[in-house]
């Protein structure tokens, strides 16, 4: 029964540390008071590069509020700006991918997500990432993009 534990737990840890990166919520702005339900505001959240332990990203997005917001049925807005920073020297390792996804959040009960891809410009030694939103019947093509220059 060992073998098969310990089995699982490895697949277990090796899923997680595929997984994009979670983000935390650092604080929100109320833009629109609403009379029944949340308001509508913007959110600032903060999250780590998986793979790059000294790139933080900061994300402000558009949240719906009202009584559907409230209870999470709400398709939250293509709004959002994204800003990536070197917090402490970065080594890369010699494999690195030249695109991944380092981010996925949902903004809809079904079929919409914003995501950050983060591509690597080998020639000019920058990283560089991209956020979109994702909806699987019609996309939009709001983006924001952030670079963050390796030294």
């Amino acid at each position: 029964m060992r073998p098969i534990f310990f089995l699982f737990c490895t697949i277990v840890a090796l899923c997680a540390a595929a997984l994009p990166a979670a983000a935390e919520e650092i604080d929100c702005i109320t833009t629109e008071w609403k009379l029944l339900g949340a308001n509508h505001k913007v959110c600032v959240n903060g999250f780590e590069d998986p793979d790059v332990p000294c790139v933080t990203c900061y994300m402000s997005q558009a949240r719906t509020g009202g009584i559907s917001g409230s209870v999470g049925l709400a398709e939250d807005p293509s709004e959002f700006s994204l800003d990536c920073k070197q917090t402490c020297p970065v080594t890369l390792p010699e494999k690195f991918p030249k695109k991944k996804k380092v981010f996925s959040e949902g903004t809809s009960v079904l079929f919409k997500d914003t995501q950050v891809t983060r591509f690597y410009d080998d020639k000019r030694k920058t990283l560089i990432y991209l956020a979109v939103s994702r909806k699987i019947v019609s996309g939009s093509p709001k983006n924001s993009i952030s670079t963050v220059v390796i030294h």
